[in-house]
């Protein structure tokens, strides 16, 4: 298969685990040079190393919560290399209470990172893609993103928005070459459901519980042939099941 990845700049937000770390491997391994972003430094110059050692390419560390939107205006003031890909991976969810008894702090995690982080990067990124009439912007969203369930209704809605500015931003590119993707996941297992949980590992793992689910890697290669496609071809959704899942709320346990 054609390598059109090799050389190119790709910016993966939230790159310090799961699907965000997994993408990383993945496009070092086709020779992007990347620029990965997260708020845990130590975890980024791990991954530096490990990216570097085994692969010839450039790895830059973008140490910043994405929700600040300035931070990130200043390490791209300061940035020379032109951004080929930009991965909108970074998201979490947080909590499963109904709408009346939601936290509100929750509230603002989730609509501050996974609304206003993802709009933050493109606003800051997409103008120089449309100058150059070259790029791509890939957002990660989710099976929550296309069908809403109990205890989901702050996190479902970030991810119908994130699906509609998904949609909006490529029709504000139309005309250009600059691609517009989304993959969106159900159930894999990274620290997600632990944040969810708020640190309960118990809890966790019983969302994993008697079924085989993605991983982080199964995304990763995903995005990865999204991104190898020819430029004339703009692939804008995919949705991701594991085999035992069928739907947001539907998932058979080899115990049912």
């Amino acid at each position: 298969m054609q390598n059109r990845i090799k050389g190119k700049w790709t910016f993966i937000t939230g790159a310090t685990a799961g699907i965000g770390k997994a993408i990383a491997k993945i496009f070092a391994d086709s020779g992007s040079n990347l620029v990965i972003n997260g708020r845990r430094k130590n975890r980024l110059e791990e991954l530096k190393q490990e990216l570097e050692k085994h692969n010839n390419i450039e790895v830059a560390l973008a140490s910043f919560d994405v929700r600040d939107r300035e931070a990130a205006q200043q390490f791209l003031n300061n940035f020379s290399e032109p951004i080929d890909i930009l991965v909108n991976n970074a998201g979490l969810a947080k909590g499963i209470d109904a709408i009346f008894d939601a936290d509100h702090e929750d509230w603002d995690t989730m609509v501050d990172t996974n609304i206003k982080g993802v709009l933050n990067m493109t606003r800051l990124i997409s103008p120089q893609m449309k100058e150059r009439d070259s790029g791509h912007i890939i957002n990660i969203g989710s099976i929550a993103g296309h069908e809403s369930y109990p205890g989901g209704s702050v996190y479902c809605a970030t991810k119908h928005a994130v699906k509609g500015f998904t949609e909006a931003t490529k029709k504000d590119l139309h005309g250009t070459n600059v691609r517009v993707s989304m993959v969106s996941p159900g159930l894999v297992e990274t620290e997600f459901s632990e944040v969810r949980f708020k640190g309960d590992k118990d809890r966790a793992d019983e969302v994993y519980d008697d079924i085989k689910p993605l991983v982080g890697e199964d995304i990763a290669e995903i995005v990865h042939f999204m991104a190898n496609r020819p430029s004339h071809v703009n692939i804008m959704d995919a949705i991701v099941f594991p085999v035992a899942q069928s739907s947001s709320t539907m998932v058979h346990r080899d115990n049912d």
